[in-house]
């Protein structure tokens, strides 16, 4: 069996400072807890910047290159930033970053999507925000949708090439799959296809090991064996998810984007917490975690 990549999402654009007092949310934070990821065993770590006084998820390039630069001067951490970028973001804030810091690695999202966080404050019975931007933040994903037409889908891997850039293919529902065959065989990606399987959110496929199996086999179908894969899952099915990964020999991600949890009851104080455990259960079942240099390798990236 290959080695195992483990990504940590540091912090995303999904949970709000309310949710979780650990949420990194400064550029101090949200490097610390990425360098503690890799610490811990992660090879690759999913960056989002946020706003230092409200914790709103930005598009500001200063704020994500001080992130950047500060996780770079401490370790050798592979930094695959977002393209995802925070709801409501236009195409052009969310890309923007490849050509300013071209880094190894970034997210490429395969498709368009319903994104409803809108039952979260219900769901955690949250009557009282931190910050005013929260809750609005939150509802108007009822009327939303996450927007990755095909004409961005074109364009985005071409400035990703330009730059030296590999694409993290989000995958949130199978016909993502066959996007990425089109891009494919009009010659706007290369394979090897690097796909990571996003399970559980709301307007997309549901987590549950059917539907991963489901992913897998349909893009075994499409591409043979010209991809690599991984999968991330959220909330509660985080873990069993990856764990069922790391059985079906894919790689994993974790951290506090996709969970703000360690276990039923216990809240994650660190994406580390979490990378600690799934590395712990990776040793159970005999998996090897791969390192930056071996990720990079596995990957095809460029180097830092």
């Amino acid at each position: 069996m290959a080695k195992t990549i483990i990504t940590a999402a540091i912090t995303g654009a999904i949970h709000t400072p309310t949710m979780s007092p650990y949420l990194p949310i400064t550029p101090e934070q949200i490097a610390d807890h990425a360098v503690g990821a890799w610490e811990a065993g992660a090879s690759v770590v999913h960056i989002h910047p946020r706003d230092p006084e409200s914790g709103k998820p930005t598009s500001d390039m200063d704020i994500f290159g001080d992130i950047i630069e500060r996780i770079r001067s401490r370790c050798d951490v592979i930094i695959c930033t977002t393209t995802g970028g925070g709801l409501g973001m236009t195409i052009e804030e969310r890309v923007k970053v490849v050509p300013t810091y071209k880094p190894e690695l970034a997210s490429f999202n395969a498709g368009s999507i319903n994104f409803g966080l809108f039952e979260i404050p219900d769901r955690m019975k949250i009557t009282e925000w931190k910050y005013d931007w929260e809750l609005p933040y939150l509802q108007m994903t009822r009327d939303f949708i996450f927007r990755n037409t095909f004409q961005s889908l074109e364009e985005l891997p071409q400035i990703f090439e330009k730059h030296g850039t590999k694409p993290e293919a989000e995958v949130y529902d199978t016909g993502m799959i066959n996007n990425l065959a089109y891009l494919v065989d009009r010659g706007f990606l290369k394979k090897p296809v690097y796909i990571q399987f996003v399970l559980g959110i709301m307007g997309a496929m549901p987590a549950s090991v059917e539907n991963l199996l489901f992913l897998l086999q349909t893009a075994q179908r499409t591409f043979g064996k010209d991809f690599v894969w991984s999968v991330c899952a959220a909330g509660r099915f985080q873990m069993p998810l990856c764990t069922t990964g790391l059985l079906l020999g894919g790689n994993v991600r974790v951290g506090l984007e996709d969970n703000l949890w360690l276990e039923k009851g216990v809240p994650a104080k660190s994406s580390a917490e979490q990378v600690a455990k799934i590395a712990r259960i990776a040793g159970e079942l005999s998996v090897e975690i791969a390192t930056p240099s071996e990720a990079r390798e596995m990957l095809g990236l460029r180097g830092a």
